[in-house]
């Protein structure tokens, strides 16, 4: 490990749990690949779950696109967790919710589909609780970590990497074919998409601010990432 980097690596960590949201669902066979874990529903997305073979173990939500499906009548009521305030959307209710039961390295399916601005709330909601959380979102074929440290991680040449800030980061980078030294990426100006790795490792320092690093996925293996220290219970 360089000095001061954290390492990511995912030889050995597995997902405590999975969520699902009302989005695209990949096919069932990636998501056999995490099989025998919980499963957390974010409303409809324990329908969609339900259509495919899959019974969430629990649905949490505002549930009004749940209570609208004729198949939730078949979830008993101790699954169901209503959650009506309009504060929050099911995404983060689901993340509350699987904090709660002690799950912190969660896997997210569903993150898009349908709405653009459900999207781009669920992308907030990310941001915010991976300051807590260990998130991974899995999106066709890709793993999207959020990242506020620096770090380095294993991959092999020609893998497409991408660094996109949040909103605006400076940052060095080595064994990319696009190297950063000490340069800023924001949101509306200078983006980081679509980078491509030189080796079997690459690393970022990050001078300042926040990004969500996309690579390929590694199911079923969850990032051992850096994690911020927790309170401890009252």
């Amino acid at each position: 490990m360089i000095e001061n980097f954290y390492n990511i690596n995912f030889n050995e960590l597995k997902f405590d749990a999975v969520v699902c949201l009302d989005g695209d669902l990949p096919s069932r066979e990636i998501l056999d690949q995490v099989a025998g874990i919980p499963v957390l529903a974010a409303d409809g997305g324990a329908i969609k779950l339900y259509r495919i073979g899959i019974i969430a173990d629990y649905v949490i939500g505002d549930l009004d696109s749940f209570k609208s499906m004729p198949e939730s009548i078949n979830f008993p009521a101790h699954k169901i967790i209503e959650r009506p305030d309009q504060e929050t959307n099911d995404f983060e209710k689901t993340l509350v919710f699987a904090e709660s039961l002690g799950y912190m390295n969660l896997i997210i399916f569903g993150f898009h589909g349908g709405l653009l601005e459900h999207t781009l709330n669920n992308w907030s909601v990310l941001i915010k609780i991976a300051r807590r959380l260990n998130l991974c979102v899995f999106d066709n074929g890709r793993y999207c970590l959020p990242i506020s440290y620096s770090f380095k991680i294993q991959t092999h040449a020609g893998e497409i990497i991408s660094l996109i800030p949040q909103p605006a980061a400076i940052l060095t980078t080595k064994n990319l074919k696009w190297e950063l030294t000490n340069e800023e990426l924001r949101l509306g100006s200078r983006e980081g998409a679509r980078n491509v790795a030189l080796s079997d490792w690459f690393s970022v320092e990050i001078h300042s601010g926040e990004l969500l690093l996309f690579i390929e996925e590694r199911l079923p293996f969850a990032p051992q990432k850096k994690m911020p220290k927790r309170n401890p219970p009252n």
